[in-house]
């Protein structure tokens, strides 16, 4: 018997973060990312519509000269309503990491509503940042 995915986990699948162009229609109109990290203190707020999500990765891929990456570890539904999301992070930025490549672990709870994402809080793991040899 094949294994059946939760529905919101396939709708994840789709998201892009390197083109959200590409999966607007997944993202709520009204969506509002919420981002902490005491680390990167000027990131910090929330950024509301598909366009404010665009605008804070556009952010971090200008703070780490591009070299951002995300992979997702793990996805797990919760109930009908939320997704988990584990993932690692990876990024050089100059004035952050004095040029070194690191990564961390980050959660990201998402909700979903009718189908689309509509709320996500990027939990970052900013106290077991890991150095990575370039």
């Amino acid at each position: 018997m094949a294994d059946v995915i939760h529905p919101n986990l396939s709708l994840m699948q789709r998201l892009d973060l390197r083109n959200l162009d590409a999966c607007a229609d997944i993202i709520a109109d009204d969506f509002v990312w919420h981002y902490f990290n005491p680390k990167l203190p000027e990131l910090a707020g929330d950024y509301r519509g598909p366009e404010g999500l665009n605008g804070f990765f556009e952010k971090v891929g200008q703070m780490s000269s591009g070299s951002f990456h995300v992979d997702v570890v793990d996805g797990r539904a919760v109930g009908d309503e939320l997704v988990v999301t584990q993932t690692c992070n990876r990024l050089s930025m100059e004035e952050a990491t004095g040029g070194n490549t690191i990564e961390f672990d980050v959660v990201v709870v998402w909700r979903i509503v009718d189908g689309k994402i509509a709320e996500g809080w990027d939990i970052p793991s900013v106290y077991s940042v890991r150095m990575v040899e370039n």
